[in-house]
């Protein structure tokens, strides 16, 4: 089967592979596993961030970060279309007792900075929850791998310099937005308290994510990392592929993005499907399923051919590009789309 579901069934590379195996280790609760540490040296390179700390998911870096920035009764302001909103079981309300306050997602992943500042609610008036953080993703998932622009976030930190109020960043796929736009990972973070950062997305590892911002940031998360189950021992065997992921599996994401525009083309060509292919900027193609055809239907002829999609959302169907898909398995996809028109 060509799986398209994610870029999260990507297994670990033969390199990966041979680091876990001989990866050098200790308890990384006492701090002691030499090759955790010398990822989480290197990760925080690439964000640009004094310290950062490897956690088991991106779920438990976006949760542990906005621990750290809310404290309980206040809100996280974010996309309403954003990951941590709807699909991270409202973890921030659920363990940290914060309120989430959605703002409209814009079809290019921003939150307008009008609405931004709407959703900040003055403190000091005694009915209102206090406002927290500002949340941003980057690429964003519901809006088809979408790519923040370095000038809208310069933007968006200039209104939360001037609400008081700091930012962190889902950057579960954040080595693709820097690929797309050509620009250092650590430009991208630059403007945010926090970054949550993904291994084991287009990356290829197979667990992990980082969470990075200042040492004192780095302090705080280790106790919530604790908290929340997610202290490893000898995590060096699993740190080592991401380190692989790091050194070896970002620039060919250039290769998933190529992929995803021809696969976008012959998706708008099949005459089943409506997409702009010139929307599509990193890995991930959102289609919608032209009426009078069934989604549910389509997914399941997709199938029969041989090709793995996730059920439709409302009428679009979601196509990711990742290490395992071959120039033979995109060729195969587009011969298949051509036989529907």
């Amino acid at each position: 089967m060509i799986d398209l579901r994610s870029d999260t069934v990507t297994r670990p590379t033969p390199a990966m592979r041979q680091a876990m195996v001989g990866a050098e280790v200790g308890d990384d609760v006492y701090g002691e596993d030499p090759t955790v540490n010398r990822l989480q040296r290197i990760s925080a390179q690439l964000l640009g961030m004094e310290e950062a700390l490897f956690v088991p998911s991106g779920t438990m870096g976006n949760l542990i970060s906005v621990l750290i920035h809310c404290p309980r009764g206040s809100e996280v302001i974010l996309g309403d279309e954003s990951h941590i909103y709807n699909y991270e079981q409202g973890g921030a309300s659920h363990v940290g007792g914060c309120v989430l306050h959605p703002v409209r997602t814009q079809a290019d992943g921003t939150l307008a900075l009008e609405d931004i500042r709407g959703s900040v609610r003055d403190p000091r008036n005694v009915h209102n929850a206090a406002p927290g953080v500002i949340c941003l993703e980057n690429t964003h998932n519901r809006c088809g791998g979408a790519v923040l622009s370095v000038e809208y976030v310069k933007q968006v930190r200039a209104l939360a310099d001037e609400l008081k109020l700091p930012m962190h960043l889902d950057g579960a796929r954040l080595a693709n937005a820097a690929v797309a736009l050509k620009t250092p990972i650590k430009t991208l973070a630059g403007p945010f308290e926090s970054v949550q950062f993904d291994l084991s997305k287009g990356l290829g590892a197979p667990v992990g994510g980082i969470v990075a911002g200042s040492r004192g940031f780095i302090d705080q998360a280790k106790r919530y990392r604790k908290l929340l189950g997610g202290g490893m021992r000898q995590a060096g065997v699993i740190a080592a592929a991401g380190i692989v992921a790091i050194e070896q599996m970002i620039e060919r994401l250039a290769e998933d993005h190529q992929r995803a525009r021809r696969v976008a083309e012959a998706l708008a060509e099949s005459g089943v499907f409506a997409l702009d292919p010139a929307s599509v900027k990193t890995n991930i193609v959102l289609a919608a399923v032209k009426r009078p055809n069934d989604p549910k239907q389509i997914v399941e002829k997709l199938k029969k051919a041989g090709v793995l999609v996730n059920p439709p959302n409302r009428d679009r169907i979601r196509f990711v590009m990742h290490y395992d898909v071959s120039e033979a398995d995109i060729e195969t996809l587009i011969q298949t789309l051509r036989k529907w028109r």
